[in-house]
């Protein structure tokens, strides 16, 4: 079983969830009620250190029943204005987080910057076609490549929460180093591993780092861009960095780097394993029977990402292990 790019992945996507829906339940819960009947995502605002906030989803996979809504956005509020770090997975999320801020701060947004190229980092992007909408090199030609398979993806995953979604892209490159916005110093460095551009941003007045997808904590990793070798490298530059807060792109906010060690122990573990398997020639069917650490079963989205993980990328393995030795 070989699953070639990206459009591979999404119906691969979407086969798992109808497979795992039912053994989900332990993947967690959104920080806010989620309002199906009415289509409304429950955004709540949660301070994290002064003009510093995080807006959560829910800990799980895509659904209809969380709306698409699994990633941690925020926003920095500064005396020359907002900042928005990501914008959600739709149109109507992106509508609602603009209000949110709205209600939240009487400073006009003046800025949206997003962490890496994948669809709940972007897709809220038409509530902010008035400001600039910024993101690094790769991330954009990643997006623009990508964005009509995902608009098309979420929408089966995800139903009416996806209605009016069309894709709008940044219009501004990015490059890493400090952004000064009023008062606020914005620190942004460049990694790679997840995707092939992570940006990570800190705000050196709070000490809060918004780690983007290069940090899951309590969920199993996503994996259709990864290289996992260059992944545990940015983990280690992720932890070499002074901070306070981290928020990851999934999964709980904490003040310690307890997301990076989960993050760190899971690739660890699936590299050892993965090429463990391949050397023994197993096939992907094997594999996905073969046993997994119970810490990584109960994380939210195993039922449906881990098979999506090994479609990812053992063939990759696989490859390796049939290479000539030199």
């Amino acid at each position: 079983m070989r699953v070639a790019g990206l459009q591979g992945w999404w119906r691969l996507a979407a086969l798992a969830l109808a497979l795992g829906l039912a053994a989900r339940a332990a993947g967690g819960q959104p920080a806010a009620a989620v309002d199906v009947a009415r289509l409304d995502y429950g955004l709540v605002a949660r301070l994290l250190a002064p003009g510093v906030y995080v807006v959560e989803g829910a800990n799980a996979d895509f659904s209809i029943a969380n709306g698409c809504n699994i990633i941690n956005t925020g926003f920095i509020v500064t005396s020359a204005g907002v900042v928005v770090i990501n914008t959600g997975p739709s149109r109507r999320y992106g509508e609602q987080l603009r209000a949110l801020i709205a209600r939240t701060s009487a400073q006009p947004v003046v800025q949206v910057i997003h962490l890496n190229l994948h669809p709940d980092y972007f897709l809220g992007n038409q509530a902010f076609g008035d400001v600039p909408r910024r993101a690094t090199a790769d991330t954009r030609t990643g997006m623009g490549r990508e964005a009509k398979s995902y608009e098309d993806n979420l929408y089966r995953l995800c139903g009416d929460w996806m209605k009016g979604t069309e894709a709008v892209l940044p219009n501004d490159t990015l490059a890493p180093g400090v952004v000064r916005i009023g008062e606020r110093e914005l620190e942004l460095r460049e990694l790679r591993g997840h995707t092939d551009s992570d940006l990570v941003l800190i705000d050196r007045a709070s000490g809060v780092l918004f780690a983007g997808g290069l940090v899951f904590a309590q969920r199993i990793p996503t994996t259709p861009h990864a290289q996992v070798g260059r992944w545990l490298e940015s983990l280690d530059a992720l932890g070499g960095l002074s901070f306070k807060v981290l928020v990851p792109s999934h999964g709980p906010v904490r003040s310690d780097g307890e997301g990076i060690a989960m993050t760190r122990r899971y690739l660890q573990w699936l590299d050892r394993s993965f090429r463990a398997a391949a050397e023994q020639g197993l096939e992907m069917n094997e594999l996905l029977r073969a046993d997994v650490p119970a810490e990584f079963r109960g994380w939210a989205a195993f039922a449906t990402e881990y098979t999506r993980n090994v479609a990812h990328l053992y063939p990759r393995y696989e490859q390796a292990a049939l290479a000539p030795r030199k």
